[in-house]
């Protein structure tokens, strides 16, 4: 099963002015990467975990649907076509195939792997082949929240301490933050994506804590009480509101984000940007090792 986050999809109509503001954050943000299915992206690693920013910028070579085959290409086209944000969540994986047939068992997902290759650019401008294999899985409770598991062929080639060093002092993922109106409908599905059994409920919601960062499902009042944004859950269910980051020290996150204009505010011993392109991310300190 999982073992932890991988990735979240951050999905944006433009992809530079997104980099860029990511940049402003205080990012590394690595170079554009083309997928041959029509999407975009740009990197921004962590130890660990890796913020995906993506955009459909060749829509005419997006696959359908079809039964059997999630189309990753066109899941980001839908959502882009209502909204900018955090639309997937993927955990990390060991084998995908393993992960796909314990999906189809317990009923959220029957459509096998999904394998692909590409190049990469290592720090140094060499050029490197990457490899993954995903896994979907769907709460039907949650239409417009992607979730999926992805196994890295050649970590060794993707994974890059130079990408990982952030003027902000930005180290590793704490959690991604869902809202939605009744977190506890989102239960059974949350458990069986992640593989855990002892999910922890509270009145704000309900969370699975894996090795690496936490999925929360939050109600919309307890997201404005912890983070001090005001965000509507969808009607049509749980979506991704906000990812919390660990960094070295807050003061000089704020420092970055005030020399390059961007507004911030604390709240509960956090530094919070809200709306960045439909995500809120929310900067901590002390949690790094």
């Amino acid at each position: 099963m999982p073992s932890g986050l991988d990735h979240i999809v951050h999905a944006v109509r433009d992809l530079d002015a997104a980099a860029d503001a990511y940049q402003h954050f205080g990012f590394t943000v690595g170079a554009r990467n083309r997928h041959p299915w029509g999407t975009h992206n740009r990197i921004v690693q962590l130890d660990g975990f890796f913020i995906e920013l993506l955009t459909v910028a060749e829509p005419e070579q997006i696959e359908p649907h079809r039964p059997g085959a999630f189309s990753f290409g066109a899941f980001q086209r839908d959502y882009l076509s209502g909204r900018e944000g955090l639309s997937m969540l993927l955990l990390a994986s060991s084998d995908a195939a393993a992960d796909a047939r314990h999906y189809a068992a317990v009923g959220i997902g029957d459509d096998g792997v999904f394998s692909f290759a590409r190049q990469g650019t290592r720090p140094d401008g060499s050029v490197a082949e990457l490899g993954f294999s995903l896994a979907f899985a769907r709460d039907p409770l949650a239409p417009n929240a992607g979730f999926a598991v992805c196994q890295h062929h050649h970590p060794e080639n993707f994974w890059s301490a130079a990408f990982q060093r952030h003027a902000n002092g930005a180290r590793l993922v704490i959690a991604a933050v869902m809202v939605a109106d009744s977190p506890t409908d989102h239960h059974i599905f949350l458990g069986d994506f992640t593989g855990l059994r002892d999910l922890h409920a509270s009145s704000i919601g309900v969370s699975a804590r894996t090795p690496r960062g936490d999925i929360a499902i939050v109600e919309p009042v307890s997201f404005r009480d912890q983070y001090g944004v005001d965000v509507a859950a969808e009607p049509a269910g749980a979506r991704f509101a906000g990812l919390r980051i660990a960094v070295e020290d807050l003061a000089v996150v704020e420092a970055v984000l005030q020399q390059n204009g961007v507004a911030a505010t604390h709240h509960m011993g956090r530094l919070v940007v809200p709306d960045l392109y439909g995500a809120t991310l929310i900067f901590e300190q002390g949690m790094v090792r």
